[in-house]
């Protein structure tokens, strides 16, 4: 350990949520701070009796003051230090991938013990989004450290967002190594097929943590009537008709999206006629149609981006997820899902069961649904669990 190394002093009684585990700590824990380290400086955090706790990025310029490292405090943060964290990252993907999948979260942020670093494989390409002054420090010998571990076609970067500018950051895209790519990206997930734009598409440009979900759904729609509402580029829809669903209908507002979701369709061998992608406004589209459906996936962008927006985005769940239910028959199946990190999964289950109440419906819980096993999360840090979703059946 650095004995020089800057220090953060908690207060009393402060100390036991990083005893724990957890990997933030706020600014009201923090009594004072020794030396001038600057937003994200790596600091030793001590309790209000100076004992050694663990290390992390600090940074004064928001309300995550500190965000763990390690607790082995023998062990300094360079480039054997981020060597080890990346090895273990992949070795965890080596276990839980599943075979014919190109594709996976390689690193998950504070769940890989590296806190606001993202990385995403996509076949011979990665992916990345920093997100914490800390990582940003760091930034050139971690990717260092991905090229000679990974040896990847190209290293791509979509460093952007509200988290980072929180940080005190600029966003940045582009290459960080070799050329942009001039077409879309092709993977294979669980021996399916899909397009992939690393640079316009929406955060890498792949939900991969909807994998197992997509698998899962896609495996109770044998001769279902399907409504894919913000379908993005298919991923649900062409899981749903490799299931044998009678019609997908994918809804969604994106042009572009919607013309790379006919091409997923295609590449897999199902027809858009059969499996209609229709550009329109989920809200609307759930309200002006009359047809009905046994199966209805609900996967809409984040409704809140901060905690001043909860009030208003459980409103917009309630509304969607009503719509919806409506829109079901009877003993229908609605998969519904919120990857807003301010609405925690209690208020998401009871948000839907008050849209299922005003619907006249009886809600059957069958599963609770997640990110996948590529995405873990440290299970002293719940804040990680961002992707909440359910499935259900409904009954009047």
């Amino acid at each position: 350990m650095n004995q020089n190394c800057s220090r953060i002093i908690l207060k009393p009684g402060r100390d036991r949520s990083l005893r724990q585990g957890h990997p933030w700590l706020f600014s009201g824990a923090v009594a004072s701070v020794t030396g001038r380290p600057e937003p994200g400086d790596t600091v030793l955090a001590v309790t209000h009796d100076h004992e050694p706790l663990a290390l992390g990025f600090f940074n004064d310029r928001c309300d995550i003051r500190f965000r763990m490292l390690s607790d082995r405090l023998d062990q300094p943060v360079d480039a054997s230090f981020w060597a080890r964290r990346i090895q273990s990252a992949a070795a965890l993907r080596r276990q839980v991938v599943p075979a014919g999948t190109t594709a996976c979260r390689l690193i998950n942020a504070e769940g890989d013990g590296m806190p606001g670093l993202i990385v995403d494989r996509y076949q011979e390409d990665l992916v990345f989004s920093i997100a914490t002054a800390g990582i940003e420090k760091h930034r050139r010998v971690i990717l260092d450290q991905l090229q000679r571990i990974f040896n990847p076609k190209r290293i791509y970067e979509r460093s952007e967002g509200r988290a980072r500018r929180r940080e005190g950051l600029e966003d940045r895209i582009g290459p960080a190594m070799g050329e942009p790519p001039d077409a879309p990206l092709l993977i294979t997930e669980n021996h399916l097929q899909f397009e992939v734009d690393i640079i316009a598409g929406q955060k890498t440009g792949f939900f991969l943590d909807q994998r197992e979900n997509r698998d899962r759904v896609g495996n109770l729609c044998r001769g279902a009537a399907v409504l894919n509402c913000f379908s993005y580029t298919g991923g649900f829809s062409v899981y749903c008709a490799r299931g044998g669903a009678s019609r997908v209908v994918s809804v969604e507002t994106s042009a572009s999206a919607n013309d790379m979701a006919k091409r997923n369709l295609i590449r897999n061998g199902f027809s858009p006629e059969g499996h209609p992608v229709t550009q329109a406004d989920v809200f609307q589209y759930l309200r002006e149609t009359d047809d009905l459906f046994d199966l209805i996936i609900l996967d809409p962008p984040s409704f809140a981006k901060s905690g001043k927006d909860v009030a208003r985005a459980s409103r917009g769940y309630k509304d969607i997820n009503l719509q919806a239910i409506r829109r079901l028959r009877e003993g229908g199946l609605l998969a519904t899902f919120s990857c807003s990190n301010y609405i925690e999964e209690a208020l998401f289950e009871k948000i839907v069961l008050g849209a299922a109440r005003d619907a006249a419906k009886t809600a059957q819980r069958i599963a609770r649904l997640g990110a996948g096993a590529d995405h873990p999360v440290l299970l002293a840090h719940p804040e990680g669990l961002y992707l909440k979703g359910l499935l259900l059946r409904m009954e009047s």
